[in-house]
């Protein structure tokens, strides 16, 4: 079902509507997917001590009945954006140590260098996260940039694609929201259309490019105010090219601010209801938790994933009740500025390895 009401364009209607219907798993509704996992979340700590991993604590706790775990195996990684500060000091051989120890599988990397740990090359990056048993799923690199030399998609794609197939990515994207060209639907067009460059070059490398949301994704366009720049980015981006990593943070974030028009007019919607529309076009995730704050601009004060009120079990159990939605998604936490990162790390693990779905 499209999102434009009148006086809206009529090809982004069509396009929006079609992929829509095409989005959900045959045999099963947005709404029975939601309504599945309604429940509130449930979490109890784990035990990383005496050598007691958090896969192995998950399985004991499925074999005593509390149900199945929310978090598919094999799919919790990390954007080691959250760990930069352990990265550049300690390196990313200490981290991936740490992580290792904590349960993760992937990581996801925002930059190639450790700082004051000294350098390292591509080559030498992947032995050591093969070496801990994590897989590297994706990268965060510029869109664009006003120095031609710059390291991003629209400068040097041909660069950006080599490293990232050194490294055996299965995904490369941005976190740049597509403001490229401006703020009105043609200027989002425009930055649709670098993005289906980007993703053609990426599915010749093998490689799946997508775009990392932040909030203002979900703001109006100022020529055509009823237009939310996010359906037109849906809309515009060739499906089998561009894909999207939900930052679920966000995305609530952006549901709190721009639930109205300028107009003032209600314009509520649900981050959820995007991904179950088109399941397919969000392989990746940032977990990234925050405590509800009405006075606050954004709605939510950022917290250790587990703290905050964003609810992941009803969430993530959603997400997976779609068809092959527990082998084609992965899952990241996140804090952009956590108080202590690995502190941060072990508890995002903990809570997301002990969700568990509702019990039958």
């Amino acid at each position: 079902m499209s999102r434009f009401h009148g006086g809206s364009d009529p090809e982004l209607v069509h396009r929006l509507s079609r992929r829509g219907m095409l989005g959900v798993a045959a045999g099963a509704g947005t709404a029975a997917l939601l309504g599945a996992a309604a429940a509130p979340a449930v979490a109890a700590p784990l035990d990383f001590a005496a050598g007691s991993g958090a896969r192995d604590t998950a399985a004991d706790a499925k074999r005593k009945g509390r149900g199945r775990p929310v978090l598919p195996p094999g799919r919790l990684g990390i954007q080691l954006y959250s760990l930069r500060d352990k990265i550049s000091t300690l390196g990313f051989a200490a981290v991936f140590a740490e992580l290792e120890r904590y349960g993760y599988d992937e990581i996801e990397f925002a930059g190639y260098t450790q700082g004051s740990a000294g350098s390292i090359t591509l080559a030498r990056l992947r032995r050591l996260a093969r070496d801990h048993g994590l897989t590297p799923i994706g990268s965060h690199v510029g869109y664009y940039s006003s120095d031609p030399d710059a390291y991003t998609f629209a400068q040097n794609l041909e660069k950006v694609l080599d490293d990232a197939e050194a490294l055996g990515l299965q995904h490369i994207g941005t976190p740049a929201p597509p403001f490229r060209y401006g703020a009105t639907v043609d200027a989002w067009k425009r930055a649709a259309e670098d993005f289906n460059v980007y993703g053609a070059a990426a599915r010749g490398r093998g490689m799946k490019f997508y775009q990392h949301n932040h909030a203002e994704e979900f703001s109006f366009a100022t020529d055509r105010p009823h237009v939310r720049l996010y359906d037109v980015l849906l809309a515009e981006t060739d499906p089998e090219l561009v894909f999207l990593e939900m930052d679920v943070y966000w995305a609530y974030v952006g549901q709190h601010r721009f639930s109205k028009r300028v107009d003032g007019t209600p314009a509520p919607f649900d981050p959820l209801r995007y991904v179950l529309r088109q399941p397919d076009r969000y392989p990746l995730f940032h977990v990234k938790d925050g405590e509800r704050d009405e006075s606050a601009r954004d709605g939510y004060r950022m917290t250790d994933v587990g703290d905050g009120d964003i609810d992941y079990r009803r969430f993530m159990s959603a997400v997976g009740r779609t068809h092959g939605g527990r082998r084609d998604h992965h899952w990241q936490a996140e804090h952009d500025n956590p108080a202590e990162s690995f502190t941060f790390a072990r508890k995002s693990s903990a809570h997301l390895h002990a969700l568990r779905e509702k019990d039958c």
